[in-house]
């Protein structure tokens, strides 16, 4: 056999592939074969290969073999921008469904090369961009996923994997978001408040009668976005108008106009169904995908049932708090028992054409923000809240049912195959791939149980006289004037700028009329997310201090004014990701709130990259001008049983560390790891983390590093 010049020899490629596949070799099955085949590719061929193995042997290392038995197929098929394409695929698939569905795509090099040569637009480039963009309209928050079908089950939108109908990518993105708007539309201006499968079995071809209602309810949904977001629709026409498509045939023209109604409801589309079925055929436009009401109604019994229950134990929660308790000092007969209700009051900007108003006796109230969003989904499921979920939950019903039988304990809820259920999914970086596992981490917000001991005064009362002293300083910064310099008028000369104004007058330019320096008060306008280690090595010592450091921190936040939230982080393994709720930002610090601080304990690992991606999803969601994630922590990721200590963590923490920066947010790490310069210059950068050496002056430390960092 000829070898190219410089090239690995057949016997040198079978050595350097021995070291990455023994694990799947025998004496049946050796590397020999495959290093023939490879030693007729040049050095720099070898070398790719060699490396991707290297790679891929981190998922499994048949699918490592797999892939050297095919590589030179590979080769003369497409360019490496086009392999590494199609290994990413082949490794995803592993993540979502395991080794041999991965070794199809892998055996298939040529069935996805065909698809590569294909123009056109990936879900996955623009997946980040479009969630965004979703995340912006109003109505509950939507995950993105791919699929064969374009659909919704009202909590996911699913769209192509690719697409190519347009020869530009701007054309093509407008699609995707042409095909994600409508769906969301249906979610959120009631198209699934009645059961579809229900309203279209007594038709002789149900199929029909389903693509019917999707034509009534595409009309009504596009007049609504035409009012919501018409730059957004004179796009969907641009689009209609390049592949030929007619928005409205002439025989739905006077359908459309009663469609248009602002007062229009799916109701409507209901009643015209019968009388269209026999004269009208379906209309269906390109970003219209289909209707799957049992996939719907599956998802909303359950989401029903958890929502019901989780508005229930709200209102207990409401009852007791000291924000919505009502004093009856007129009336002390009344019954103890408060009584909850609902008002409509009329405003057509709405998609039900009405605004809902929590009533306690009869007054109105302003629930906190999670439970605006939880009634704002309940309503967008039902169009009202039904008077049975205005019963408060009594003693002992904290844990949701689904099926009447099932109960689901935060606490327990890992167990089994339910452990995705009502969790967030967060993807995960993975250094050596240069790509994310997709939906790789389940997450789940827990309650911090209150601890009715008296922590907080002891730390109040051992630290009285540093107390004092924050309040001082921070009410001082709070109404600190700000030196404004370079100004058209103002109090007193800026002599920099007279400087810089005389210099550029000597050489041929214009004086600036910006020579005055004024004070101005600042107002602030700063929120900040806390992230607190919760794993077991911060047991003792370290987790004192984070409490204490914490209660110093409120006290001083409370004077400024600073909007300000508190979670805890900790876990086991990629599949229990736990965040936990000491404070929100809509949380007023309340005596529960100081409970919860007395009562964080050391749980489990420091699963660091998913806390940091979902804290910075709930910091992206409070309007702020300066944004802050300070990390409190004792030490460098790390979890249990897999690749996540060490380098790995570091950079899938490092990828969501970028990913916050993005987004405008400013992080910022404290830690007592004596050995953290090692790693956290590459993670935070050379200026944007702090070592203290002894765990007794972090409580001193904390609020004197705020004050820096906020000013």
């Amino acid at each position: 056999m000829t070898y190219k010049k410089n090239s690995l020899t057949a016997e040198q490629m079978e050595e350097r592939l021995d070291e990455f596949l023994v694990s799947v070799l025998s004496s049946r099955r050796t590397a020999a074969g495959v290093a023939q085949m490879l030693a007729a590719c040049d050095r720099e061929q070898q070398e790719f290969i060699l490396n991707w193995v290297k790679i891929i042997v981190s998922c499994h290392p048949e699918l490592a073999y797999q892939f050297a038995s095919h590589a030179v197929q590979a080769m003369e098929l497409m360019d490496e921008e086009g392999i590494e394409a199609w290994l990413i695929h082949a490794m995803d698939v592993y993540d979502k469904k395991g080794l041999y569905p991965a070794i199809a795509v892998i055996q298939e090099v040529e069935k996805f090369s065909q698809s590569q040569k294909i123009t056109g637009l990936a879900l996955e480039e623009i997946e980040r961009v479009l969630d965004t963009f979703i995340a912006g309209l109003s109505g509950r928050m939507m995950k993105l996923a791919s699929a064969e079908q374009v659909y919704t089950d009202t909590e996911t939108l699913f769209l192509p994997p690719l697409i190519s109908h347009f020869k530009t990518r701007d054309d093509n993105f407008q699609l995707y978001k042409a095909m994600a708007v409508h769906l969301w539309a249906q979610t959120r201006f009631g198209t699934w408040h009645q059961s579809l499968s229900k309203a279209t079995q007594h038709f002789s071809q149900p199929d029909k009668a389903c693509r019917l209602f999707h034509t009534l309810e595409r009309l009504r949904l596009d007049a609504w976005v035409i009012r919501e977001l018409p730059g957004l629709y004179r796009n969907i026409n641009q689009i209609l108008n390049k592949l030929g498509e007619t928005p409205i045939p002439s025989e739905w023209q006077s359908i459309a106009q009663q469609l248009a109604s602002p007062s229009a409801t799916a109701q409507q589309s209901y009643d015209l169904l019968p009388k269209i079925y026999h004269t009208h055929t379906p209309h269906v436009l390109c970003y219209q995908g289909n209707l799957m009401p049992e996939k719907v109604e599956e998802v909303m019994a359950l989401r029903i049932a958890r929502e019901k229950e989780a508005f229930r134990i709200a209102l207990v929660k409401m009852t007791t708090d000291n924000k919505f308790k009502l004093v009856r000092q007129k009336e002390p007969e009344k019954s103890e028992k408060l009584q909850f209700s609902i008002a409509k009051h009329p405003d057509e900007s709405l998609p039900n054409g009405f605004k809902f108003e929590l009533n306690l006796d009869g007054q109105p109230i302003t629930p906190p923000d999670n439970i605006k969003s939880l009634m704002d989904s309940i309503i967008q499921d039902m169009g009202l809240i039904p008077e049975d979920y205005l019963v408060a939950a009594g003693d002992g019903h904290y844990k949701i049912l689904e099926d009447g039988q099932t109960e689901r304990d935060p606490n327990t809820v890992w167990k089994g195959i339910y452990h995705e259920e009502g969790a967030f999914l967060y993807n995960e970086w993975d250094y050596q791939r240069k790509h994310y596992h997709k939906n790789w981490c389940v997450l789940r917000e827990m309650e911090v149980h209150p601890h009715p001991e008296n922590f907080v005064q002891k730390t109040l009362q051992r630290h009285k006289g540093l107390v004092k002293n924050l309040r001082r300083t921070f009410e001082a910064l709070r109404g600190e004037d700000k030196l404004l310099k370079a100004q058209p008028n103002g109090e007193d000369i800026d002599l920099d700028a007279l400087v810089k104004g005389y210099a550029d007058a000597r050489h041929g330019f214009e004086l600036t009329n910006r020579l005055f320096t004024k004070m101005h008060k600042d107002e602030r306008n700063i929120a900040v997310m806390f992230m607190v280690d919760m794993s077991g090595s911060t047991k003792g010592w370290i987790n004192d201090a984070e409490r204490e450091a914490l209660v110093l921190l409120c006290e001083a936040l409370e004077t400024l004014g600073d909007r300000y939230a508190i979670y805890g982080f900790s876990g086991m393994t990629r599949k229990r990701c736990e965040i936990y709720r000491v404070k929100r930002f809509e949380e007023p610090y309340t005596n529960l709130v100081q409970q919860r601080i007395s009562g964080i304990t050391p749980q489990d690992y420091t699963r660091m990259g998913v806390a940091i991606r979902h804290l910075s999803k709930l910091l992206n969601d409070v309007e702020a001008r300066t944004k802050l994630l300070i990390t409190l922590s004792d030490g460098q990721p790390d979890d249990y049983g897999d690749k996540y200590r060490g380098t790995y963590g570091i950079e899938d923490t490092r990828q969501a560390l970028i990913e916050a920066k993005r987004d405008g947010i400013h992080p910022f790490c404290i830690t007592l790891d004596t050995e953290a310069k090692a790693y956290l210059p590459h993670m935070y950068g050379a200026v944007n983390y702090i070592v203290i050496d002894e765990i007794r002056k972090l409580p001193l430390k904390v609020s004197d590093i705020y004050r820096k960092l906020t000013t």
